[in-house]
């Protein structure tokens, strides 16, 4: 469906955001490590409650809410899968970001989840996240690395993707129920997203 060009209400209690699909077909160079006391450690089966407790740190200001929203059994199925891998990035003895690599496609891999907790912002841990995701992912016989981010993540966040060795392959305009309203999220979550409804 083409959209002609013009304004388009929004219900009142939804939230509409532009969402970029990125990708890349063949490993980037990698830029150089930021100088950093970050680890990565993978997280075999992780436990729910742990899992969502750093996605909500890491993805709370962001309106990350498709895994807060979801059901125990479908996340589960998820995060445990085989072809699916968590991994914590670790500072100070904390767990401070979040990478999640998903194979489930033969050929191909989705970083379904990338990020930091706001105490790291401007630190160099997200380009070190990112260098270890491009190592992680080019490691598997992948043809294709791809993610999506959208309007209402960190404003860098697409510069830094095409910095990264990604180009943007299609744009996508999605409306949905704003989760501060229905307590999903905290109600001053997300600052920069005005709550209408």
């Amino acid at each position: 469906m083409i959209l002609p060009d013009g304004d388009f209400d929004v219900p009142s209690g939804k939230i509409a955001t532009v969402v970029t699909h990125l990708e890349m077909t063949e490993l980037p160079a990698i830029p150089s490590d930021p100088t950093g006391a970050w680890t990565l450690r993978r997280v075999e089966t992780p436990a729910l409650d742990w899992y969502r407790e750093l996605f909500r740190r890491v993805g709370e200001e962001w309106l990350w809410i498709s895994r807060a929203r979801m059901g125990d059994a479908k996340l589960a199925a998820i995060i445990h899968s085989p072809l699916v891998e968590v991994y914590a990035l670790e500072h100070e003895g904390r767990d401070e970001g979040l990478l999640e690599l998903d194979f489930r496609e033969a050929g191909q891999c989705e970083i379904t989840f990338f990020g930091v907790t706001t105490k790291l912002f401007g630190s160099g841990a997200g380009r070190w996240l990112m260098n270890r995701a491009l190592e992680l992912s080019w490691s598997r016989p992948i043809a294709r690395l791809w993610l999506h981010t959208c309007t209402h993540d960190h404003p860098g966040a697409v510069a830094f993707y095409l910095r990264s060795g990604f180009r943007a392959f299609r744009r996508q305009i999605e409306i949905e129920d704003d989760p501060r309203l229905d307590g999903t999220a905290p109600r001053d979550a997300a600052s920069h997203v005005p709550v209408i409804g």
